[in-house]
């Protein structure tokens, strides 16, 4: 029995530190703001397994530590915030894993056939977002497309058919003059 429990700590350190990059695997830049969606879990403590979105606030409520404030924190950051809160008041040395669930929705209006909201992927361009919106229509301009980044004090900024986009961001297909 005492062999089972090593074996499953020891699979369970593994698979998070060789965790395979999969369509929802955020890059370590990425930013959490309102509307993420996140995991944290303390390995061997179910009760504190947490799955919960980012309010508007930037906040998040978690077992013994409370409010805390994750916008503009990275995954990391998020995990080392849990792991020195639990950490001698609550634990000797919690093993702490925190993932993103779903990241917040990007946004394309104008020239499209299907604007609105749309889930996020790391690494989408306003290509795959139009295709994601239906695709453009008849009067769409290719080169009048502008991009909002959420929170940016600019207005918005040029964007072209490969422009990279972010969570959050709201892009605009204005139309073309014939």
């Amino acid at each position: 029995m005492k062999y089972l429990a090593t074996f499953i700590s020891v699979l369970f350190m593994l698979l998070l530190a060789f965790k395979p990059m999969t369509a929802n695997a955020e890059p370590q830049s990425y930013r959490l703001g309102a509307g993420d969606t996140i995991v944290i879990k303390v390995y061997g403590e179910d009760a504190l397994t947490l799955e919960t979105q980012v309010t508007n606030s930037g906040t998040i409520n978690y077992p013994f530590l409370g409010s805390l404030t994750l916008i503009g924190l990275t995954i990391k950051q998020v995990e080392q915030i849990v792991y020195k809160g639990l950490k001698g008041d609550y634990f000797v040395e919690p093993n702490v894993y925190v993932g993103m669930v779903e990241y917040r929705p990007f946004y394309i209006h104008g020239e499209v056939k299907l604007p609105g909201g749309y889930p996020y992927q790391p690494g989408m361009t306003v290509n795959q977002a139009i295709a994601l919106a239906g695709g453009l229509t008849e009067r769409a301009s290719q080169e009048k497309i502008s991009i909002s980044r959420e929170g940016s004090k600019v207005e918005s900024e040029r964007g072209t058919i490969n422009s990279a986009i972010q969570a959050g961001d709201t892009i605009s297909i204005e139309q073309r003059f014939f």
